[in-house]
């Protein structure tokens, strides 16, 4: 039920976004869903790809810092409070969420919720006991 993400650390400068994009179309390597979190300084991509080693090794091979790490997706209902109530059910389990981001497809009135989590099988455990759906790589990436 966990997600491979990208992770790749880059210099907050003018082209890098640009540099990594065209690197991965290179590669014929997809981006699914993105998130960019910087500082002044540098910043954090995290990229759920379709290809992840052909995307990690292209972006390696062009000199960038890169990590596999891993996430979980999960499915909430597409209205207003839907994911207030995913969150009042994590912060009850006592998790604590690192960060999370919104997946670029909606599927027959769904959203998809990128989540990391420092404990990812508690995540899990938390998130399908509230009745929540946490899919697949494979399905993920189907979208």
């Amino acid at each position: 039920m966990k997600v491979k993400q990208l992770s790749i650390f880059l210099e907050n400068r003018s082209g890098r976004l640009a540099e990594i994009t065209t690197t991965l179309g290179d590669a014929a390597v997809n981006i699914r869903a993105m998130s960019l979190a910087d500082t002044s300084d540098f910043g954090i991509l995290r990229l759920i790809v379709n290809d992840v080693e052909k995307g990690r090794q292209a972006l390696k091979d062009c000199g960038f810092t890169v990590h596999i790490t891993e996430v979980i997706a999960v499915e909430i209902p597409d209205t207003p409070g839907a994911l207030g109530k995913l969150l009042v059910s994590i912060e009850k389990s006592g998790l604590n969420v690192e960060y999370m981001y919104v997946f670029v497809e909606k599927i027959l009135g769904q959203a998809i919720i990128i989540f990391r989590f420092d404990d990812l099988d508690e995540a899990v455990r938390v998130i399908t006991k509230a009745g929540y759906n946490v899919l697949e790589n494979d399905k993920l990436l189907s979208m």
